[in-house]
């Protein structure tokens, strides 16, 4: 069996420690549990690796973060991985910080590179795992807050709920959706 975990994020030095890149962050830990390496591919930055028997894929996108779908769809097609085996690591400004949510399907709930994923697949059926940034910005800084980086709290904590992620993204390879959404989700 194959599976597919993207994390999302936008390219370049000025995003890299972003609340919006906290997908990439978490396909980092991801690639580093595996033991396996980045290599620049088509439509980003692929990991490839095996958890349990099972071949996994790791991508960070390089098209930012709203042309996501391109990527993935590219990906499941060349390697033939079907949507049920398909995880997407994304920020979600509706979770309190570190909240971690696990779904199977969804609305984008206003996020673009998921609005992106959406119409490119034509469904918003698959799994989706929501890393909690919050909403602690005044009206009209959204952008600034979501391109913003980590205060020192969260910097704090960071390192500990980016492992939980991983855990819960390889998790949902081996035990499936339904056992890892009950083991993971709230935590």
């Amino acid at each position: 069996m194959k599976y597919l975990i993207v994390g999302l994020g936008n390219k370049g030095p000025e995003y890299e420690n972003t609340r919006h890149n906290i997908g990439f962050k978490v396909a980092e830990k991801i690639a580093e549990t595996l033991e396996v390496s980045f290599n620049t591919s088509n439509f980003g930055w692929l990991a490839e690796g095996k958890h349990k028997g099972r071949k996994v894929f790791v991508l960070k996108p390089d098209t930012y973060m709203n042309l996501s779908g391109n990527a993935v769809k590219y990906w499941m097609q060349k390697e033939n991985i079907p949507l049920e085996n398909v995880l997407i690591v994304t920020d979600d400004l509706a979770l309190p910080f570190g909240t971690l949510r696990l779904k199977g399907k969804g609305s984008d709930a206003g996020h673009n590179g998921l609005k992106n994923i959406n119409e490119v697949l034509q469904t918003q059926n698959y799994a989706r795992l929501r890393f909690g940034i919050s909403a602690d910005f005044t009206a009209g800084r959204q952008v600034d807050y979501v391109l913003g980086t980590w205060n020192e709290e969260e910097s704090g904590k960071l390192t500990e709920r980016i492992e939980t992620f991983a855990k819960a993204s390889l998790s949902f390879v081996f035990a499936g959706l339904n056992n890892t959404m009950s083991a993971f989700n709230g935590k």
